[in-house]
């Protein structure tokens, strides 16, 4: 006989029962709009206080949980009804309206940008997110509805998503993976023509792997969720879309197959046809093989053909600033599940494994999903201006030669959400003094003016607000976790006691990794004791994160600030909150008074934790690193926050962790405590002045509204343009650029620079032209596929030239046998040493950049800044 478990189950769906007239709530609740609209969450609210907390703010099962007769209430109550109208009026306006987009692109047919990401965290009630690439991604789909892009985002819909967080008595990590119950979360199937769910199919090694689609409407963006729990799969299979970072390599590389091959044949299927697809780290750039293979299919060109097409519609933003944070795969894996695949693009295996090697020669390199993306898309970037410095740094071999500034990554710095993060206090706030375009266009600097009209009283009665109901939540949800852990109720009722509701409280939450140095702050332990236990001026800090599951390291981080709590009878004033999610990072950004952060520069990307606090009227207190560095540097004042050392890089870690953590002291005892309790009339002014400042000058920067309309403007759209004239007429466009580069790489190594004049004798007067002309040797290279191009700029005490800037040279003349002269005037508006060299680079429009791997030719054959001395000239 059969047991329960071998029998075949039958499903079947059980919807929410809503009265005709609540219909509209239902609606409402299946579009995450509500997420950022306040006036939305107050109606699940209504609904039921307890229901909507026990469901963790979710209202699906919010709506499915509560009794009928409560809803027949509602169905009564007209204040209720007219409210939700109002709500579900305000829903299908953003649906609907002419947004940024239509008013700047009028003009544009056909744009469709596919945005693929590992992870997404939109809610707390769809845990799929680990953290913070899963956050920016979340408030970049939502800027995107904001702005009416069209858009759609692909990601995994994982049955345990990131797995959630307790703490033993010990304080040492420990972790559970609870199944998500699809039925209750605000997504659905995707439906097929014949009516049962969508599904495509990946091939593995020796078999196909089936792939369901759900959707989650993100007001007017569908984000596709792809999802291998199916019967059809092997067991082994069905845990591809299991865990959010869970497995090993074995199942990184089949979850990274699902997300960019699965997800591009998902959208396929749909009908979608992306023009441009935006690779948000790594972990999609399967997709480029995917998309090539199609336009092979298509067409019947060439695989260099087919890349340069695809690449022209891929964008690759790049988070990871360092190499060990790069996803790779051995050889022999990558042909164990590629060898299949390598014959539909006309590549051989050696071709393939080339394409993820910064080496192409190193046959024992492994493959690179970054390089990979690097070599498939034509436009990247970093994701803060020093970011996009170190990732040009870390990426220079790709384009050997190549000076660093003017490597071909780029950078657009992340920003937040606004109204996601914002609080509901400060929102009002901000409505009753600021134009209502704060909401809609919080980009615009000059909204932001406004906030210096706000009272000092009611700005600081606002943020003393935040803290207190911090603290009442915090007290709250230790007594939980204490409960949960079987504590006693003395136990219990001590977590009543838990910080201050009026002392100068600081925010520590991130990722516990090593180089995030949680640990910085207990370095010196004694000293941090006093500060703690000044009775006048006393200090408290509220801290959240999770250590990776295998990272030891980063969960002995969290034991020794649980340790040194207890062992220094700092219980009340130093509390870590577990298991961090949206909801925790929620009360801590909008309650804390500063926010810190201390990562070993230049290891933080960017960064966004701290914009949420400083959005909030939270002063950062952090390492000139990712996004505070140029915050920092670039504001008008410097009185919105605090640096912790001065951006300085060290060999030494301990000795940069000694100095910087005496910093840290130097700072709270000396500047931070004594502004936060210096008062008059019970207002801290210096204090809320900083705040002001803090508003002003970081809110409009540092939002997803600005960074949105900078891919926008930067990227997707000439991605979209550059894309469809490579494809139009029978890729005719692509085809010549094809015939272009071929030209210019059988033939490279015929050109140099035969002779330069230039009068560098005598001194230059300041911006005195000095003329300059180059003989160049192309062969049979047509000049007008090239740019010849003065380097120039000041020449430093080990005769390399810094801060440099290129000119093209005029074609003067051809002299026979592939010979041309050219000319050049240069300019120099500052006196001292400068120098000049002259170089050789690609020059056809049609390419993305001029600056392809391997083209590029110096005078004396290597670039001036590094081993070669340019030609100095004195002005």
């Amino acid at each position: 006989m059969l047991t329960p478990e071998q029998a075949k189950i039958h499903s079947f769906k059980v919807v929410p029962s809503l009265p005709e007239n609540l219909k509209p709530l239902l609606e409402i609740a299946q579009n995450l709009w509500w997420t950022w609209h306040p006036e939305a969450v107050d109606l699940f609210v209504r609904v039921d206080r307890q229901l909507w907390t026990a469901s963790g703010h979710n209202p699906i099962k919010l709506l499915g949980a509560v009794a009928q007769t409560r809803l027949d209430e509602l169905s009564a109550d007209d204040a209720f009804i007219a409210a939700m109208q109002r709500v579900y009026e305000r829903l299908n306006i953003h649906l609907t309206q002419n947004a940024w987009y239509q008013k700047q692109y009028p003009e544009t047919d056909n744009c469709c940008i596919a945005y693929f990401c590992a992870e997404f965290g939109m809610h707390e009630c769809l845990p799929i997110y680990s953290g913070g690439l899963g956050i920016l991604a979340g408030d970049h789909v939502k800027s995107a509805s904001e702005l009416g892009l069209p858009f759609v985002g692909v990601g995994l819909l994982y049955r345990n998503g990131y797995f959630q967080q307790y703490l033993n008595a010990d304080g040492w990590q420990q972790e559970f993976y609870p199944d998500l119950d699809f039925a209750n979360l605000p997504i659905k199937p995707v439906r097929g023509d014949s009516g049962g769910q969508l599904k495509v199919t990946v091939e593995m090694p020796g078999r196909s792997v089936t792939v369901a689609v759900w959707l989650a409407q993100v007001g007017r963006v569908r984000l596709f969720l792809l999802d291998t729990n199916l019967p059809e799969n092997e067991p082994g299979d069905r845990a591809i879309t299991k865990q959010l970072y869970g497995g090993d390599m074995d199942m990184r590389i089949r979850q990274e197959i699902v997300l960019g091959i699965g997800g591009t044949r998902a959208l396929t299927a749909m009908g979608i046809k992306p023009t441009v697809n935006h690779l948000n780290e790594g972990h999609a750039a399967f997709l480029s093989l995917e998309r090539i293979r199609m336009i092979i299919e298509e067409t019947g060109v060439s695989f260099d053909e087919a890349c340069n097409a695809a690449a022209a519609g891929n964008v690759f933003t790049t988070h990871t600033p360092v190499p060990a944070g790069i996803d790779r795969f051995p050889a022999d894996m990558m042909v164990r599940y590629f060898e299949h695949f390598v014959g539909s693009i006309k590549l051989d295996t050696e071709g393939m494994l080339a394409l993820g090697r910064e080496n192409v020669a190193n046959k024992h390199e492994s493959f690179s999903m970054a390089v990979l993306a690097l070599r498939t898309s034509d436009g990247t970037n970093g994701v803060s201006k020093l970011h996009g410095k170190v990732s040009r740094d870390m990426w220079k071999s790709i384009w050997p030669n190549v000076p660093n500034e003017e490597i071909p990554i780029g950078s657009v710095t992340n920003g937040i959400h606004a109204r996601t993060w914002l609080s509901a206090d400060m929102t009002r706030l901000f409505d009753r003094y600021l134009s209502l375009q704060w909401q809609t266009t919080p980009e615009d600097h000059s909204v932001w003016e406004g906030v210096h009209d706000i009272p000092d009283e009611e700005l600081w009665r606002v943020r003393q607000d935040r803290r207190q109901r911090l603290v009442t939540w915090v007290r709250w949800y230790q007594r939980q976790v204490l409960k949960r852990r079987g504590a006693s109720s003395a136990e219990i009722a001590q977590a009543g006691e838990l910080l201050d509701h009026d002392a100068l409280t600081i925010g520590f939450a991130r990722r516990f990794a090593t180089y995030k140095r949680a640990n910085m702050l207990l370095r010196d332990p004694q000293r941090l004791a006093r500060i703690l236990s000044d009775a006048d001026r006393p200090v408290q800090f509220v801290l959240a994160g999770k250590a990776h599951p295998a990272d030891t390291q980063g969960k002995e981080l969290i034991r020794e600030i649980v340790h040194f709590a207890r062992e220094y009878n700092a219980v009340r004033r130093v509390v870590f909150i577990e298991n961090y999610d949206i909801n925790v990072a929620r009360y801590l950004v909008q309650g804390v008074d500063v926010w810190m952060n201390n990562p070993r520069r230049p290891m933080e990307a960017s960064g966004t934790s701290g914009m949420k606090a400083a959005l909030n009227g939270v002063l950062n207190f952090s390492v000139l690193d990712g996004w505070w560095d140029e915050a920092y540097h670039e504001s008008p004042t410097k009185d919105l926050g605090w640096p912790i050392g001065q951006g300085e890089v060290y060999a030494n870690y301990d000795y940069q962790d000694q100095v910087e953590s005496q910093a840290l002291y130097d700072t709270l005892e000396k500047q931070i405590v004594p502004t936060f309790y210096n008062r008059e009339d019970g207002v801290p002014r210096e204090w809320v002045r900083w705040v002001k400042n803090c508003l002003r000058h970081l809110a409009p920067a540092f939002n997803t509204t600005r960074m949105v309309q900078n891919y926008t403007e930067n990227f997707y759209m000439p991605s979209h343009v550059r894309a469809g004239k490579l494809l139009a007429d029978d890729m005719a466009g692509a085809i010549e650029l094809n015939e272009i580069k071929h030209q210019l790489r059988s033939h490279w190594s015929k050109v140099h620079v035969e002779s330069i004049e230039a009068d560098t004798a005598a001194p230059l007067g300041v911006c005195e032209p000095l003329k300059l002309n180059a003989v160049v040797q192309l062969g049979p290279i047509n000049p007008d596929l090239v740019k010849v191009q003065a380097y120039f700029g000041p020449v430093d005490g080990d005769g390399n030239i810094r801060q440099a800037r290129a000119v093209d040279m005029n074609h003067v003349e051809g002299l026979g046998d592939g010979r041309y002269r050219y000319h050049g005037d240069l300019q120099v508006a500052n006196s001292g040493q400068h120098g000049f060299a002259v170089r050789v680079i690609p020059g056809d429009p049609k390419m993305a950049t001029s600056f392809q791997p391997g083209l590029i030719l110096w005078d004396g054959e290597k670039p001036p800044v590094a081993e070669s001395k340019p030609k100095a000239v004195t002005v």
